[in-house]
């Protein structure tokens, strides 16, 4: 009698290890994968000076909330630079890339939707006054026109989900932020953006989320990747 106990209780075990297992795969699975553009941010006026690509590092920020949300499987950025690269992807077709660029980056990285989109607003919400041409302060970030404003800062972001294998718009999302409060577009950090001056910015550093900028760009972000998130139930694997 204890034998055949023993028996079913381990047969008991490993089916419930079996349907452990089965649920965590199929959970994995029906993750849909994607891959995020740079947005494009031709229409903001540029009032920063240098190489800072602020549509690259936004797009950054995204992946990253995507990832911490864990609903979507998301490819390496690396992969994605590298098919842009061999195809000579241009800056332009950022927030609208053809259907062909679409379906063969689709294809190329097995990605079942791409995520584009641009930034509509990055700066502050009323007039700026310059700040110099040569970088803020000692040490400053080499951004030029730095600026500072009587108003807030603000972000805005707009965004499509693209299915690879169609071309058709499977989700839009809008985020906007601004921030709690006024002064320096960048001022309030402690320096050290980016290492190395020449215009470079690290988003992702605490010292740009200390700046009424970094405020506002986290509040869009986070906006827009709550809208993508939502839109999933809408989305096959």
């Amino acid at each position: 009698m204890c034998k055949a106990f023993r028996a079913m209780r381990v047969a008991g075990l490993s089916l419930a290890a079996l349907a452990l297992t089965s649920s965590v795969t199929f959970a994995q699975s029906s993750r849909p994968t994607v891959t995020v553009f740079d947005l494009d941010f031709g229409s903001v006026q540029q009032w920063w000076s240098g190489n800072w690509d602020i549509g690259k590092g936004i797009a950054d920020l995204i992946v990253d909330e995507l990832v911490n949300d864990g609903s979507y499987r998301i490819i390496e950025r690396k992969a994605l630079d590298k098919i842009l690269a061999e195809q000579n992807f241009s800056n332009s077709e950022r927030a609208d890339p053809s259907a062909a660029t679409v379906a063969q980056i689709g294809k190329a990285l097995g990605v079942k939707y791409m995520i584009v989109g641009s930034i509509t607003k990055f700066g502050t919400e009323d007039k700026k006054v310059g700040v110099g041409g040569g970088g803020w302060g000692r040490g400053g970030f080499g951004l030029g026109k730095v600026g500072t404003s009587k108003g807030k800062a603000t972000v805005a972001i707009t965004v499509r989900m693209v299915d690879t294998t169609t071309g058709e718009i499977m989700a839009s999302a809008k985020g906007e932020g601004t921030s709690k409060r006024t002064g320096l577009l960048l001022g309030g950090g402690g320096g050290g953006w980016g290492g190395g001056g020449g215009g470079s910015v690290e988003m992702g550093s605490s010292d740009f989320r200390e700046t009424i900028l970094g405020e506002a760009t986290e509040a869009a972000v986070k906006d827009v990747a709550t809208k993508l998130v939502n839109a999933k139930s809408r989305l096959g694997s």
